[in-house]
């Protein structure tokens, strides 16, 4: 085993974990409203239906069933 080259492939991963985590942080402070139309693969990522959700079609409230019996 030697502890040299131990001690570079450790340092090398280092730097590359410091990198990613700066990159990250850099993402994060950027993240704001963003004005525009999104992108074509976050459009493509979200379905978007229209309409009501399902289960709420044309419920009366408990209210209005006693008034139109009364």
């Amino acid at each position: 085993m030697d502890v040299s080259k131990i001690l570079t492939d450790l340092k090398e991963e280092r730097r590359q974990i410091e990198e990613a985590i700066l990159s990250l942080e850099r993402l994060a402070r950027g993240r704001g409203k963003r004005r525009g139309r999104p992108p074509a693969w976050l459009t493509e990522a979200t379905v978007k239906r229209r309409g009501r959700p399902p289960g709420s079609k044309n419920k009366v409230p408990p209210a209005a069933k006693n008034a139109a019996v009364a």
